[in-house]
């Protein structure tokens, strides 16, 4: 007799672990959209934290730290897979990139460590393309290999993983550009 409303409860009870994971299926950050989960030549990341980065008054670009799933505390500057994806707001200049990246390199490494990366930086920073509003770069570092990618296009590959950590280091190190940026793609914030 009553049995109608115990299954409604029941049915209720299961969806709903499926609908709240449906619902954190993407994270968004002023417009900017990153999946929670994500695979890339069959390396699976999840989800460590996202962010914005402002840059005086301007929203610069959205952030998201991804890690493999068995990487359970953050761990950007360590050999395990790991991604960083940026998604910009203004367009900004190949030469920018490179040059920001050559000078937090070595303010990061001091000049010993920073020439003893110089060529591979060089490599890397060559590989840079000017970007437009709604343009994503992804840093990835998996199965020993450093990538750089442009809107999914891969533009980048190397072994280094000095040069990966020296890099990722640049948003996630001891020193980044911004700490709360940093904090936030950590997941502390």
């Amino acid at each position: 007799m009553h049995l109608f409303p115990l299954i409604s409860l029941l049915a209720l009870l299961l969806l709903a672990p499926t609908a709240s994971a449906q619902a954190s299926e993407r994270v968004e950050v002023n417009g900017a959209r990153f999946t929670t989960q994500l695979e890339v030549d069959g390396q699976p990341f999840h989800l460590v934290g996202h962010g914005l980065f402002r840059y005086m008054i301007w929203d610069a670009y959205a952030g998201a730290y991804y890690q493999a799933p068995e990487s359970r505390t953050p761990a950007p500057l360590d050999e395990i897979p790991r991604r960083l994806e940026l998604e910009y707001f203004h367009a900004i200049e190949a030469d920018d990139f490179a040059g920001v990246t050559r000078d937090r390199v070595r303010e990061n490494l001091g000049e010993a460590g920073y020439r003893e990366l110089l060529a591979g930086l060089n490599a890397f920073t060559r590989a840079y393309r000017s970007v437009e509003p709604g343009d994503r770069y992804a840093l990835t570092w998996s199965d020993e290999e450093l990538s750089l990618a442009l809107n999914d296009e891969e533009l980048y590959r190397g072994g280094d993983p000095a040069l990966a950590e020296a890099l990722f280091a640049i948003w996630l190190g001891a020193s980044p550009l911004k700490e709360n940026f940093r904090d936030a793609l950590l997941g502390r914030g």
